[in-house]
């Protein structure tokens, strides 16, 4: 008899399921234990194992579509068994049929040929584009590293894709050739969009795309797909400048966009450049150890010379050209604006400013920095006094979650680090339980790596509190927008020598300004308040961090 089996539930918090993956098709022998599917929910990418065993008669849900949990994913049962009872007593179900359906009503299939959806070929791969983060809703194709027509193998670097936290390599899982690039380069399409196809070459791409386009997933008009290998002559020229790099005769050149940018940063040509990446792309240490030629030396001394001997306009008469640039925002950016925007316009935020003395602080690091192999940082005191006060007052560690309030028992700091792009929070998991030099090399790991842009998307989620330093940039006092879904975020201000009052006489001291930003739907005025009288007492003190 046959079996339905609905889209699991994998999760405690999971209301929805998409198939990555079938590993199995329409037709197939499954034996209980067998691997049916990869399906992606809330949290991770997992693998479901089937609990019967027969012939995969039906498949309800395609490969890159979404339903809610205990939607009819798949029916197992023998070889030509009549599962049209099934199908029709199953709203999720009657959407895609089986092959023995199709065999069943070929009339009916007939009359509806528009709008019933074409078999993908066996080894024809779609490629959507991925979730890299788990806040994620939109990337943009940073550049492609294949071409259509270019042969990939499993393993192989597709793109680079910008997300909201990062740009990052993609890999491709299958092996073919590549028969359709979906999202140009420097355009962006939400997660699941179709990204490429990959296959046997000859494959009828049209046909794939109809297919696909018919099964729910987004794809390029055939009017494009049509075009894929003259889409680098026929784009925006403005936007093909600034995410297409040609030589004179036309040839494309392959760079990586960090490559890219430090090439426009010391006025190299790409196209003087040899790469040294895979198929001749040219990476990071390319540019760094470019020396440019006396033949590319000698337009720039003409240049000079003409501009020397250009004639002076009068002093009195200023002279120029009005010039504006409008420049596209990355995904970091866009999704920076609405993380920020959502914070400040719904959480009421408040604002709590205390002057720290530093003397001892000073001269603590000091003695702690004359030990071997001993760094710490005032910003490392700072996290090390923020981790050691919200222990003791977990209120602050908090989350807004409408009915409730959950309380983190843990401590998770997010450091705010600036990149060329804009902001990101790496987050230093359990901080109240590491020493300062530990927390010291933390930070400088995950800061290094986030500007380089080598950190991963799993380590900038989880934070329950976050400091922002502006202190290295003399900036004496600022606030802060709290980083969703934390309660609080602490800036940091420069330390600054002024005279002080100590034992009633004017001295000159070393003082440092905080401010800490709360939500007042979570951490009341006297909360916010005792929580700093903790935070100054710990720097004022630094040995009863130690202690």
């Amino acid at each position: 008899m046959a079996e339905v089996i609905n889209m699991p539930r994998l999760s405690d918090t999971m209301e929805e399921g998409t198939v990555a993956k079938w590993l199995k098709n329409v037709g197939d022998k499954v034996e209980e234990g067998d691997i049916l599917a990869e399906i992606e929910t809330d949290k991770a990418t997992m693998e479901f194992e089937s609990f019967h065993q027969g012939t995969l008669l039906h498949i309800g849900i395609q490969e890159g579509e979404g339903a809610p949990v205990d939607s009819l994913l798949a029916i197992i049962g023998e070889e030509g068994e009549d599962i049209s009872g099934l199908l029709n007593g199953n709203a999720e179900g009657g959407s895609s049929a089986s092959e023995e359906e199709k065999d069943a009503e070929p009339e009916a299939e007939a009359d509806d040929d528009s709008d019933e959806a074409a078999e993908i070929p066996d080894g024809v791969e779609i490629v959507t584009m991925p979730r890299l983060s788990d806040t994620m809703e939109e990337g943009t194709v940073a550049s492609w590293l294949k071409n259509v027509g270019d042969k990939v193998e499993e393993g192989d670097i597709l793109a680079e894709i910008e997300t909201d936290k990062a740009t990052m390599e993609f890999e491709s899982f299958y092996a073919g050739t590549l028969l359709h690039i979906g999202i140009q380069e420097g355009e962006g399409a939400p997660v699941d969009s179709l990204l490429a196809i990959i296959g046997p070459e000859g494959t009828d791409v049209d046909a794939v795309l109809k297919a696909q386009s018919s099964g729910g997933v987004k794809s390029k008009p055939k009017k494009e797909a049509s075009k894929e290998e003259e889409a680098s002559t026929t784009e925006d020229s403005s936007q093909k400048e600034a995410t297409t790099t040609t030589t004179q005769d036309g040839q494309r050149i392959f760079a990586s966009p960090l490559a890219k940018k430090i090439a426009d940063e010391k006025g190299i040509n790409l196209a003087d450049v040899k790469g040294t990446g895979d198929n001749g792309r040219i990476v990071k240490k390319d540019i760094e150890n470019f020396k440019p030629s006396a033949q590319t030396a000698a337009p720039a001394t003409s240049d000079k010379a003409a501009e020397t001997a250009a004639p002076v306009a009068p002093v009195n008469l200023p002279v120029g050209e009005e010039s504006v640039e409008e420049v596209k925002n990355s995904t970091m950016r866009k999704v920076i604006a609405k993380r920020l925007g959502e914070s400040k316009f719904t959480a009421p935020h408040y604002y709590l400013t205390i002057e720290v003395d530093m003397d001892n602080a000073k001269a603590s690091r000091a003695q702690i920095n004359n030990l071997p192999d001993t760094k710490v940082s005032f910003n490392d005191m700072v996290l090390k006094a923020c981790a050691m006060a919200l222990k003791k007052h977990p209120q602050v560690n908090t989350t807004w979650n409408g009915d409730t309030t959950i309380y983190k028992h843990h401590v998770h700091m997010g450091v705010a680090v600036a990149v060329d792009e804009g902001l990101v929070v790496p987050v230093i998991k359990f901080a109240d339980q590491m020493t300062l030099s530990q927390l010291g090399s933390s930070v400088k790991d995950l800061a290094g790596r986030a500007r380089s842009k080598k950190i991963k998307p799993e380590e900038m989620e989880g934070s329950t509190f976050t400091v922002s330093n502006l202190g290295m940039f003399g900036i004496q006092e600022f606030t802060s927008i709290i980083n969703q879904p934390n309660s609080a975020i602490l800036s940091v201000g420069a330390i600054v020598e002024k005279p002080v009052v100590k034992n009633g006489e004017i001295v000159v001291g070393s003082t440092m300004k905080v401010t800490l930003a709360c939500d007042h739907r979570t951490v009341d005025g006297a909360t916010g308040a005792q929580f700093l009288q903790t935070l100054r007492a710990y720097l004022e003190n630094p040995v009863t961090m130690l202690a």
